[in-house]
């Protein structure tokens, strides 16, 4: 854990260091955890990004903003953050949840980054977690597209190969691991047609597959 690398990957100075160190320390790891970070990161974020997309998008009904917000602060969204961001390879876990692999789970690292978020609120006042927020969901603030943000992947990859008379993906498990009740899949999307082929990674076949799909789905969009 380096504490001051990982301020500077997400753009993010802290009065007291304390409080980011906090955000990143699960309950498996200690008593003083993230759990009430996360449970004001929450709030900050759904907040914010409330915010943002009221500016963002002036056009948009209350029930299409509240469409994008959950698609924004989803779990998958948060994870996807928290995997480009490396927050993995920053938090202290116990031995158990080490071992089966914490680092990479999806709610736990979705959960740390809205800690995170939670401690920046704490330290630094609204401004502060403003900024962070910003900076986390950049990528996918510029991406978000009203007109297919809330459908699910697989759904969106099958409409855009149809409309094309593209043949529709296949999809196959190339791995599983773990222990059966904290199994990991793993899955891979071909489109022969467009010579794509996607890995995704899910608690189950189903989210795995949906991964996939939006992975394959961002390469056929950019071809």
């Amino acid at each position: 854990m380096d504490l001051d690398v990982f301020s500077q990957r997400i753009g993010c100075r802290f009065s007291d260091p304390g409080l980011l160190l906090r955000a990143l320390t699960h309950r498996s790891y200690s008593i003083a955890n993230n759990e009430r970070l996360e449970f004001l990161g929450d709030s900050v974020v759904n907040c914010t990004i409330a915010l943002e997309l009221y500016h963002k998008f002036p056009q948009l009904s209350e029930g299409d903003l509240s469409r994008l917000r959950a698609s924004l602060v989803s779990q998958p969204s948060l994870f996807a953050i928290a995997r480009h961001f490396e927050f993995g390879d920053q938090l202290l876990l116990g031995e158990g949840e080490m071992k089966t692999g914490g680092s990479r789970r999806p709610s736990i690292l979705a959960d740390a980054v809205e800690a995170v978020i939670g401690a920046a609120f704490i330290d630094g006042g609204f401004d502060q977690a403003r900024t962070l927020v910003r900076t986390l969901f950049a990528s996918a603030l510029d991406a978000i597209d009203p007109s297919t943000t809330g459908r699910d992947p697989k759904t969106l990859l099958q409409e855009y190969l149809q409309g094309r008379r593209i043949a529709l993906p296949q999809y196959a498990v190339i791995a599983i691991h773990g222990e059966a009740h904290e199994q990991r899949f793993q899955v891979e999307c071909v489109i022969p047609d467009l010579d794509i082929r996607s890995l995704g990674e899910g608690a189950s076949r189903r989210s795995a597959e949906q991964d996939a799909a939006h992975r394959a789905y961002e390469q056929a969009t950019r071809k």
